[in-house]
């Protein structure tokens, strides 16, 4: 049976300024533009990917000044086995060494970290670690970050369908009490809230099948920055941004 999904999550209070506390609570971020920042300085795409590897450090470490308290980005999605066999395997050993290497600090620094998406086709030694720092991380409660990897927002519908279709097919769940709040909760996010801002960096304007249920309501920025050149200070002007929208989710004001 799937799990309840996390309550719906309010403006952060107490100490944080005004401006911080209309902020986005959840970020989901779409890295792109490693493979162009490493060719546009003459290096292979590789380099790129480990310079926006680097990059992730810093933005999980920028979240909690900026009242972010869900940051979710998108690693690897379940079309990029379409490229190149020494791209995908260079990108599938840099997975296994950024875990391993940064394991002991995200626990230190209290971040949970949990991973999305299908497993069946990745390595086993990466699984292994993957269950690893989501097992070490589990009793964290500051930054929880959400890694997407063999991910594709269609994909985890289908699987999210196929589970909940059993259910019906079990008895477990009637057919009539199946509505828009069901199928959440068999998502692979279902103990997380949905994201307030989406972010894809390099200057793409679409969302590239990441979250697509998730995001129905979420604000987005498409922006110019290429994903190892984007800094805690460009994330913080773009939260701010989002705590000047008006957001009435279908509704109009009165």
């Amino acid at each position: 049976m799937p799990r309840d999904p996390a309550p719906a999550t309010g403006p952060n209070t107490g100490a944080a300024t005004q401006a911080l506390s209309r902020g986005p609570r959840h970020v989901a971020i779409i890295m792109d533009g490693n493979g162009r920042w490493a060719q546009a300085r003459g290096r292979p795409r590789l380099f790129g990917h480990h310079a926006g590897a680097k990059r992730v450090r810093e933005i999980v470490e920028a979240c909690p000044a900026l009242g972010i308290k869900y940051l979710t980005i998108f690693a690897f999605s379940t079309e990029n086995w379409k490229r190149t066999q020494t791209e995908v395997a260079g990108l599938m050993s840099l997975f296994r060494r950024y875990i391993a290497k940064e394991m002991q600090a995200l626990a230190a620094k209290n971040v949970r970290v949990r991973f999305i998406g299908d497993r069946v086709r990745l390595d086993t030694k990466l699984i292994a670690l993957m269950d690893q720092l989501e097992l070490e991380t589990e009793g964290n409660d500051g930054t929880h970050l959400t890694i997407a990897l063999n991910y594709g927002g269609r994909d985890e519908v289908a699987r999210a369908t196929k589970r909940l279709a059993q259910d019906v097919a079990d008895g477990k769940l009637k057919p009539e009490d199946v509505d828009e709040e069901t199928l959440p909760k068999y998502l692979d996010t279902c103990v997380l809230p949905d994201p307030d801002l989406v972010i894809r960096t390099s200057g793409e304007a679409r969302i590239s099948n990441f979250l697509l249920w998730q995001s129905a309501y979420a604000e987005y920025e498409f922006i110019d920055t290429l994903w190892p050149d984007f800094t805690g200070e460009e994330l913080d002007r773009l939260c701010r941004s989002y705590g000047r929208r008006d957001r009435r989710f279908g509704a109009v004001k009165t």
